[in-house]
């Protein structure tokens, strides 16, 4: 089990190209809230957030969930994503997403990521992701 703090310290020691980018809001039994600091590298032409920041939003969100229940295994890797794009985010607000696993096996984990713009009630995306577990030598 890693809790917040082991979370955050290793999403900045192992993908520091990144990390920045966000925010560790909550983790618990139920699942785990993960901010996008939206920038203006993460919009498409309109000024909206590019489908591309999305994914990205709710793989990492998937990633720590994982994390958070079988420890620092890096190599744990996205081996199905499905994305849904639904509403349009609201312009110059950060990105919220909410990962819950659906099923965490040895092998493999299931589950899915409702995003949202901050402030918001209605999601923007759903993501639907399958993570495969490397062996535990």
């Amino acid at each position: 089990m890693m809790d917040e703090a082991a979370l955050s310290a290793f999403l900045l020691r192992d993908f520091a190209q990144v990390a920045q980018d966000f925010r560790l809001e909550r983790s618990d039994a139920a699942g785990l809230s993960l901010r996008l600091r939206v920038g203006d590298q993460h919009l498409r032409p309109g000024g909206t957030v590019s489908g591309p920041s999305i994914f990205a939003l709710a793989d990492v969100a998937m990633y720590l969930a994982i994390l958070a229940r079988i420890g620092p295994v890096a190599l744990a890797v996205t081996t199905n994503c499905s994305v849904d794009f639904l509403r349009k985010p609201e312009a110059g607000r950060d990105l919220l997403a909410e990962a819950r696993l659906l099923k965490l096996g040895r092998r493999l984990a299931v589950g899915d990521v409702m995003v949202f713009s901050e402030g918001g009630t209605e999601p923007v995306a759903r993501a639907s992701l399958t993570y495969s577990i490397p062996p535990r030598t």
